[in-house]
C-alpha cells in the first residue's frame, strides 16, 4: 500500500513538473510574444471596418492632449466577432501584453503595437515619486530632461524598458514635471546611422522607428537631430 502511495505521488510530482514546464511557454507564445501574422489579421480586419464605415476606423476615443502613439487604440469590440472571431491572443483585451494602436491615422492608417509592461514601470516608479515627495533629479540631460536617482526610490537596481528595436535595455528619464518617459536615443542613433537622407533639425524623428518596425515608441518625447552631429537630441518646442 505504501509502495503504491509513494509512486502516486511520485508520479503527481512528474505531472506538475511538466504541466509547470510547459504552461509558461504556452503563455509566454500566446501573451507576450508579437507575432506579424496577428497584426496583418488586425490590419485586414480594420480594413475591412473602414471600408464598410465610410473610412471610419475602429478606434476607442481619446483627449486631444493624449501622446501621439497612444492616441488611436482600437477598440476590438467594434471589429470582432463581425471581422475578426476574436482579439489576438496577445492583446491586452485578451490577456496579453500589448495594446493595439493605429498611427497615421488620416492619411495611411497602419496597425502597430507597445507593450504595456513598460506602463507598469512607469506607474510604478510614479507611486515611489509620489511617496518620496518629488522625483529625485540627478543629472539634466536636456532643457527640462533629467535622469533620477533611482536608489532614492527604494529600487536596487535601476529600472530598464526593454526596447522592440534593438533588444537594448533603455533608461527612464523624467521631466521637470514629474512625467517618466522612456529614453529612445541609443535606438534612435543606430537608425539613424544606416539612413542616407537625414531628416531637418527641428522636425521630429520618433517616426524613423516605426516605419520598419510593428511597433511605436509610447511613452516617448518627441526627439529630432543635432545640427552638424545627426545625433539624437530631446526636441524643445
Amino acid at each position: 500500500m505504501k509502495k503504491a502511495i509513494n509512486m502516486f505521488l511520485l508520479l503527481l510530482s512528474c505531472a506538475l513538473i511538466l504541466t509547470g514546464c510547459m504552461y509558461p511557454k504556452e503563455k509566454l507564445s500566446q501573451n507576450q510574444i508579437a507575432y506579424k501574422d496577428q497584426i496583418q489579421s488586425v490590419q485586414s480586419a480594420v480594413d475591412q471596418y473602414r471600408e464598410a464605415n465610410g473610412g471610419l476606423l475602429p478606434i476607442k476615443t481619446k483627449g486631444q492632449t493624449t501622446p501621439i502613439y497612444q492616441k488611436y487604440p482600437i477598440d476590438f469590440k467594434k471589429i470582432a466577432p463581425e471581422y475578426m472571431a476574436e482579439p489576438p491572443g496577445n492583446a491586452f483585451e485578451s490577456g496579453g501584453v500589448f495594446q493595439y494602436v493605429i498611427v497615421d491615422a488620416e492619411t495611411d492608417p497602419k496597425v502597430k503595437i507597445f507593450d504595456l509592461r513598460i506602463a507598469e514601470t512607469i506607474r510604478d516608479i510614479n507611486l515611489r515619486v509620489k511617496a518620496h515627495g518629488f522625483p529625485p533629479y540627478k543629472e539634466q540631460i536636456a532643457e527640462n530632461v533629467y535622469t533620477m536617482d533611482f536608489k532614492k526610490l527604494g529600487f536596487k537596481e535601476e529600472p530598464k524598458a526593454l526596447s522592440p528595436y534593438s533588444g537594448q535595455s533603455l533608461p527612464y528619464v523624467v521631466t521637470g514635471n514629474a512625467e517618466v518617459y522612456v529614453d529612445y536615443r541609443v535606438d534612435l542613433y543606430k537608425v539613424l546611422e544606416n539612413k542616407k537622407n537625414k531628416p531637418e533639425p527641428g522636425k521630429d524623428i520618433r517616426s524613423l522607428l516605426v516605419e520598419d518596425s510593428d511597433f511605436v515608441p509610447a511613452y516617448s518625447l518627441p526627439y529630432t537631430i543635432e545640427p552638424g552631429t545627426n545625433d539624437p537630441i530631446f526636441l524643445v518646442k
